[in-house]
């Protein structure tokens, strides 16, 4: 597929968004009860639709993944991390999947984010997996983690279908992980420790996420991770986020911003250690409902040009990774 050069209006907001600095506020975001969904689905269709239009993120609780099988998944993760980087370098991060080290360069910020990331993204694992002997249990585990939460964010974007003016089930077709196209993805990631003479403290620079959903699992005493909720970013007011073990931080992401004429809002977050002190390694899970490669992103009131997804992950790839280090 050719790739248009013209550049995304995301790109250019991520740019303006400049060095990030701001205040930080004493505002919270919304905790989302979701059990006893398929019963109470009208009910929390209009707490996420609310949370969606008005901050871009929300926690959800009771959403059906053991908190064993999320503390499970945080042990695996750091057991990945911990293999040398000889053997981390031989699943080097092509196109949606493998590891990456220092590679992702924030527009905001210029400069490289302070974490090491493995993706998973489940058609193009071939030869991207640690072996059975170096993690026993490893890919049968992030596996099944990684169907738990598509399930858990299909299960959210279905709210959000009628209210858009879409069918029952798009989004579960346009994120159809039967399909050689499924390009959704679980993240695991590593913030390094931050030494307390260490200049601003980023860990992860300012930006938006480019896919429908982010579904984000933290662990209590790991914090850092900040929001800035408006439209109007110039304001540059950071809400923190609390890591409570087994709850889940959700936001809205460029694709569905996209798809909902900019009803539903994609903002900025960033992750930053604390001021002045020295932090240790930050560990985060991250799920993207990311539409498949073939799927066509449009809005109806044609605010934005429609884009295929392969061509609009490309163009977000392209601008936030060198990888030139983890090249063969």
């Amino acid at each position: 597929m050719n790739i248009s050069k013209s550049k995304l209006i995301e790109l250019r907001k991520e740019e303006a968004m400049g060095s990030c600095e701001g205040v930080i506020s004493e505002k919270n975001i919304p905790v989302i009860d979701i059990s006893n969904f398929d019963q109470k689905k009208k009910e929390i269709t209009e707490l996420l639709w609310e949370a969606g239009v008005n901050t871009g993120f929300f926690q959800i609780e009771n959403h059906g993944i053991p908190l064993n099988d999320i503390d499970n998944m945080f042990i695996y993760a750091e057991k990945f991390f911990a293999l040398p980087n000889e053997i981390k370098n031989e699943l080097y991060l092509d196109k949606n999947a493998g590891w990456e080290k220092l590679s992702q360069f924030r527009p905001s910020t210029g400069r490289a984010d302070q974490k090491e990331s493995y993706q998973i993204t489940r058609p193009l694992m071939r030869k991207k997996w640690p072996s059975e002997n170096q993690i026993p249990g490893f890919r049968e585990s992030a596996l099944n983690f990684e169907k738990a939460c598509w399930k858990v964010g299909m299960q959210i974007l279905s709210c959000f279908e009628e209210k858009i003016g879409l069918p029952q089930g798009f989004f579960r077709k346009a994120h159809n992980p039967e399909e050689e196209t499924y390009r959704s993805t679980l993240r695991l990631l590593h913030y390094f420790p931050s030494t307390s003479d260490k200049s601003n403290g980023w860990r992860a620079g300012a930006h938006t996420d480019f896919d429908c959903l982010t579904l984000l699992f933290q662990r209590e005493g790991e914090d850092g991770l900040q929001v800035c909720p408006g439209k109007d970013m110039t304001k540059k007011e950071w809400i923190p986020i609390p890591a409570v073990n087994g709850r889940i931080t959700c936001n809205i992401g460029d694709m569905l911003m996209r798809w909902s004429d900019d009803q539903l809002l994609s903002n900025f977050h960033r992750v930053k250690a604390p001021d002045g002190i020295a932090a240790p390694s930050r560990y985060s899970l991250a799920f993207f409902c990311q539409a498949n490669s073939d799927v066509l992103i449009s809005s109806a009131s044609e605010r934005y040009d429609p884009i295929y997804a392969e061509e609009y992950i490309t163009k977000r790839v392209q601008a936030n990774y060198k990888l030139t280090t983890f090249a063969p």
